[in-house]
């Protein structure tokens, strides 16, 4: 069993940020991949399905973003679940928006959601880190990422979520390349062929005929050998 975890703040206040990216993609697998509704528990609202071949468990943890730890670590006690087998999905400052990248363990860059699940598990879990850009100054970033996404951010938006569904059940399965790729199929469609072809080259003929009887008839003078005497000749040169 895989626990898919969704970070963000709970209310309809907040279900737009870009803070709330991480609900947006539970939000997505479970509606894709036909899981039941989600249920109050653990601190937060939870939904079990299939992905493939494994169990899922979709959490989106509903302490605020500061306590998600709390949530994640009753939800991975009670399914007697080891930090390997969770995955986190969230926002990330580093990554341009519309850039994706799966890590596993490590450091939590002063994300208070990651900082809190540090407390709770450990570092050794999963991550999909999920660009959303940086505003460009340290002091702007609360503002802005718990602001709404521009009308701008919408199409790329759409196409990571729905790609980060389509390759849901490669990284239940623990193949990330898969994974990744399916994002990358979302994001960067390979362009279609034009099936432009160049010119077709002229067919060359063996030879040119007359295009007229009177060009026939000049030719046939011109190639047919002169049987005339040398008095015939001068005869009718002067006549």
């Amino acid at each position: 069993m895989k626990l898919f975890v969704g970070l963000g703040n709970p209310g309809s206040k907040y279900a737009q940020n870009r803070h709330n990216i991480g609900f947006m993609a539970m939000d997505q697998i479970a509606d894709d991949h036909g899981f039941a509704p989600f249920k109050g528990k653990f601190q937060g609202a939870i939904t079990e399905g299939r992905l493939g071949r494994e169990k899922v468990l979709l959490l989106k943890p509903e302490t605020f973003m500061n306590l998600s730890g709390q949530s994640v670590g009753e939800a991975m006690r009670f399914y007697k679940l080891a930090p390997e087998d969770v995955v986190v999905f969230h926002d990330e400052l580093d990554l341009a928006p519309g850039k994706l990248k799966y890590k596993m363990a490590g450091g939590h860059a002063g994300h208070n959601g990651l900082r809190s699940i540090h407390q709770h598990l450990g570092e050794n879990y999963g991550r999909v880190r999920m660009g959303i850009g940086h505003p460009g100054r340290k002091d702007l970033v609360s503002r802005y990422v718990l602001h709404d996404f521009a009308k701008a951010d919408q199409t790329w938006l759409d196409d990571m979520l729905r790609g980060i569904s389509d390759g849901a059940a490669h990284l239940a399965e623990g193949d990330t390349a898969k994974f990744s790729n399916a994002v990358a199929m979302r994001l960067n469609p390979p362009r279609p062929s034009t099936g432009t072809k160049g010119p077709k080259p002229k067919a060359e003929t063996a030879s040119k005929k007359p295009e007229t009887a009177k060009a026939a008839a000049e030719d046939k003078a011109t190639t047919a050998p002169d049987t005339r005497s040398a008095l015939q000749k001068l005869k009718d040169k002067f006549s």
